[in-house]
């Protein structure tokens, strides 16, 4: 008897724990960003999520089967994180698909080409499965072609091309807009739960034998409250980008300004609970309006909202809109809070000038690891434009940049270095740019981080940094751009 009972409890605690090692994985947090560029999805979990993925048509859509998940309420708020102003998502539907699988339903307004990957734990975050749904054209190629082709086809902006300095060209359209598609009945993604079209609805209905083996209307009260919890679904709002020529037919000046940080990659926080990268998109949107307002100038957002955008591609978007500058715009932190000043860096093909240029370009270079990048991506041209290091006169003219924009900054704040100082921002590293990081301030400072919030500081700083550039422009011309250089 005794044997027979060691037997049982042995067989008890086996089917336990292989119990326990079958349970489904929870999908802690659902975050949606909407973009110009691109729209991201994240699920987060404690454990890595395993996915299938299939694109199907009429109507588009992208399937979405995630394996051993539960389905709760965090993931059936998604259908509650798309706003209608998403350029690519028209809706998301979740339901079970079967026992133990979990089906995401986008439907689209566009054609896309998805990408979907994972990331390890980072900062704050576990296990993250990441879904960038990118346009199959990108609206900023559309742009420049639509620009090209309208330059090419006079023959007078060709031939003003040739002899200016400042070279002509052909009024630029404004940035293309996603245009929805047209309403179709939303069906399910297999084909025999497509069989019965409906109108479109916030989640897919499973199948009843699945239906009775789940139950639902738990589920059902405590969903609201979780949505209730969560902020709301983020708007994306592209903001008008000034032509790029003046009514005398002359190029004007390309100012690509950069809001550091940005979606799931807060940056530095402050003492008092601000977030880097908010603190960095006002400052930008306002360097935007008073460069705009100068009549030879424009300025160009990298980034035009609350989303996060690669290193490299913040370095390519500039390059591909045929920037004269690069200025990206930051808040300095350190692990003492009396650190303080602002600051102004370049890079550097020799190593950083001091410990801290070193430490904070480490920091800022990690901004990839927190917001998300497919460790996959090995696209050719961005390999040889962020490992280009023949670009000393670059360096020299950026190094000149940060001198004039230093000196206006120390009219207005203290500064934490008295020169500019250089380190190996991959953000910097455009090959033909002029580029500089600004460090507005030390958001780790409890009285710095005040001033950065603060909107008549956030004035002074894009007044100074605006008069550090046309300091800059007049000892220093911008060169003649040809077209995009697209190789």
């Amino acid at each position: 008897m005794p044997r027979t009972f060691f037997v049982i409890l042995v067989m008890a605690v086996s089917l336990s724990l292989s119990a326990l090692a079958q349970a489904p994985l929870v999908v802690s947090a659902a975050r949606v960003w909407p973009a110009a560029d691109y729209t991201r999805i994240t699920l987060e979990s404690a454990k890595p999520l395993t996915q299938n993925m299939v694109m199907l048509k009429n109507p588009d859509r992208l399937v979405l089967d995630l394996q051993n998940v539960e389905l709760n309420a965090v993931l059936k708020t998604l259908t509650d994180r798309i706003s209608s102003s998403d350029p690519y998502i028209k809706q998301v539907r979740v339901a079970y698909f079967k026992p133990g699988v979990v089906r995401l339903v986008v439907d689209l307004k566009a054609e896309i080409k998805p990408q979907i990957f994972a990331l390890p734990p980072a900062g704050e975050y576990k296990y993250r499965l990441v879904l960038d749904i990118y346009p199959v054209q990108d609206p900023l190629m559309a742009m420049l072609e639509q620009r090209d082709k309208a330059s090419t086809s006079s023959p007078e902006s060709v031939t003003a091309h040739e002899q200016q300095t400042t070279p002509v060209i052909s009024p630029e359209p404004p940035l293309p807009q996603a245009t929805p598609e047209p309403a179709k009945p939303a069906e399910l993604a297999k084909p025999p739960e497509a069989a019965k079209p409906q109108e479109p609805v916030k989640s897919i209905e499973p199948a009843k034998p699945i239906e009775q083996a789940k139950p639902a209307e738990p589920t059902a009260v405590a969903e609201p409250s979780i949505a209730e919890q969560l902020p709301p679904a983020p708007v994306f709002t592209p903001i008008p980008v000034k032509p790029l020529n003046r009514e005398d037919g002359t190029r004007v000046i390309t100012i690509a300004i950069d809001a550091g940080h940005g979606g799931e990659d807060p940056g530095a926080r402050g003492a008092n609970g601000s977030h880097e990268k908010d603190i960095t998109l006002a400052v930008a949107k306002k360097l935007k309006v008073v460069v705009d307002a100068e009549s030879n100038m424009r300025g160009v957002l990298t980034r035009e909202g609350d989303y996060f955008i690669p290193l490299h591609g913040r370095v390519v978007k500039a390059r591909k809109l045929q920037s004269d500058l690069f200025v990206s715009i930051h808040a300095d932190a350190f692990i003492r809070p009396d650190a303080r000043g602002s600051s102004v860096f370049a890079l550097s093909e020799r190593g950083a000038t001091s410990a801290s240029a070193r430490y904070l370009a480490k920091q800022e270079n990690e901004s990839d690891l927190i917001g998300g990048v497919s460790l996959d991506d090995k696209d050719p041209y961005l390999a040889r434009t962020l490992l280009d290091l023949s670009q000393t006169a670059t360096i020299n003219d950026s190094l000149k940049l940060g001198k004039a924009v230093l000196g206006n900054l120390g009219q207005i704040n203290s500064l934490h270095k008295g020169s500019v100082e250089q380190a190996g921002f991959a953000v910097l590293k455009s090959p033909d740019i002029p580029s500089i990081l600004v460090e507005t301030a030390f958001i780790s400072n409890p009285e710095e981080e005040r001033k950065l919030n603060d909107e008549e500081y956030q004035e002074k700083l894009v007044n100074a940094i605006l008069a550090g550039i046309k300091k800059y422009f007049a000892s220093n011309p911008p060169l003649a751009r040809a077209k995009v250089a697209r190789e």
